[in-house]
């Protein structure tokens, strides 16, 4: 045989087993997983039985493209929070707000208040440390700077099981495993600023929000070299709450930088955060912070507004914020007069499941909505069921929006996809990457594309991920 024959008959049969191997790891039936994603799970060393594809038109009812495993319950890691927020926006709309309380109870004469200060948290999830401080000045616009009995934390608006932080991944510091909180403070989160002076020799530091009784070091020594593993050469002990250490040096090369970290006692932040912004105001407090239940005797005084439910739900899914994904979650089950409860909240997400997506459909094992648990479960045909059904929906645009968009912005602005391809949510998880949300396709057409990986090699799922998106975009 000539060698350009035998070039034509290896690329020939190549391509043949290329497919053959892709019907087999495909879904039984018509709708294979595409060869170049079979090739990437290969070179990968994930098995197909490990992986669930559904790819097809942002259509209800319509025939996928791709469906491989589509009713085997998966693990979907992040890629849960489109059922918490679609809900969410479903059911609340998307102008809802939460609202933060504040009543007195006492007289204010000369400047000071006689008697308590109760701030009543509602839920929001985005009260951060600039939201404090403007909470903090508009009590004192009511006419005291000084209060004469305690500042009272009222957290009664949620009742959620205490869950130690570390529990998770035995990761307590890390922000992603922020607990709720009726009275949330900045995601529970003390921010670190580094920020290099050069003429000094050293990096200043300043920390968010200002937490009475911590004190933290105003700067560290400035070092030479590449900003590389910085937070390393820091050498940090969170060890001592209130007066962490920076033992290292910062790279002057790193410029400024923040570090976020979820304050080591968090059941305490919030306490922390009110009376350290109130101090840093000028306001002064006879009393103690401390946690407690408005009386039906006290005053309403004023009420702060979170953004919208619209808003939220961006930064849900555009970063994958899990501790605001809590709080869309038990939004569903908060009403006058009764706390919010998880099973309240999945209790009704269930019902408008049953409503609006139906069977046969199962309804998830949705847990506490973040996709940050060992627990939570959904099919491929499911989450692709509930994307065609938000494509069609009212709220489509604020839902598609709120995704990040590939190789632009949110948890895909790194993504080699392709610009703008697609807004998808992402999920990862030890032993779990998954994708879901809208492919956009040259022709104007829009794909639903849902894939989760289950398996202990998922973190090198990657490849096979964005090369089935390609190729759902190019088909």
């Amino acid at each position: 045989m000539h060698l350009p024959r035998i070039r034509s008959f290896c690329r020939h049969t190549a391509h043949a087993l290329g497919l053959a191997l892709a019907c087999c790891l495909g879904a039984a039936g018509a709708n294979p997983l595409p060869p170049d994603v079979v090739n990437a799970l290969q070179r990968a060393q994930i098995p197909a039985d490990s992986v669930a594809v559904w790819v097809g038109p942002a259509v209800p009812g319509a025939v996928p493209w791709v469906a491989h495993r589509t009713t085997a319950d998966m693990n979907p890691a992040s890629t849960m929070k489109l059922v918490t927020t679609f809900a969410a926006l479903d059911l609340l709309g998307p102008g809802h707000l939460w609202r933060t309380r504040v009543w007195t109870e006492g007289h204010v004469s000369n400047g000071v208040l006689w008697g308590h200060l109760y701030l009543q948290g509602g839920g929001d999830p985005r009260l951060l440390s600039e939201t404090l401080w403007l909470l903090m000045r508009r009590i004192q616009s009511l006419g005291f700077s000084r209060i004469e009995g305690d500042i009272v934390i009222d957290r009664s608006a949620f009742q959620v099981p205490a869950v130690d932080p570390g529990a998770f991944d035995g990761e307590p510091l890390r922000p992603y495993n922020a607990t709720p909180d009726a009275l949330l403070v900045n995601f529970k989160t003390q921010v670190f600023r580094f920020v290099p002076d050069p003429l000094a020799g050293v990096a200043r530091i300043d920390m968010e929000p200002p937490l009475a009784g911590v004190h933290v070091p105003r700067e560290v020594p400035l070092a030479a070299g590449p900003c590389n593993d910085w937070r390393s050469r820091l050498r940090a002990d969170f060890t001592p709450v209130l007066q962490p250490r920076f033992d290292g040096a910062f790279p002057a090369s790193c410029g400024e930088r923040l570090w976020p970290v979820a304050h080591p006692e968090p059941e305490l932040m919030t306490l922390r955060a009110v009376a350290g912004m109130w101090q840093s105001l000028g306001g002064t407090l006879a009393g103690q912070v401390r946690e407690g239940v408005t009386p039906p005797t006290a005053t309403e005084r004023l009420v702060l507004e979170s953004p919208s439910l619209a808003e939220v739900v961006r930064d849900v899914n555009k970063f994958s914020n899990n501790v605001m994904a809590k709080h869309v979650l038990l939004a569903m089950s908060l009403s006058p007069g009764q706390p919010a409860t998880y099973e309240g909240a999945r209790e009704r997400v269930a019902q408008w499941w049953t409503q609006r997506i139906g069977p046969p459909f199962p309804f998830p094992v949705i847990d506490n909505g973040s996709g940050l648990s060992r627990d939570a479960r959904i099919t491929a045909d499911a989450l692709a069921r509930l994307l065609q059904v938000a494509y069609v929906s009212p709220m489509m645009a604020e839902l598609m929006s709120s995704l990040p968009a590939s190789g632009l912005d949110g948890t895909l602005r790194r993504s080699p996809i392709g610009e703008g391809l697609a807004h998808l949510k992402t999920g990862s998880l030890r032993d779990v990457q998954a994708l879901a949300g809208y492919v956009h396709r040259a022709d104007g057409q829009r794909l639903v594309l849902v894939a989760m990986v289950n398996h202990p090699n998922a973190r090198s799922a990657r490849p096979a991920l964005d090369a089935l998106v390609q190729w759902a975009a190019q088909r």
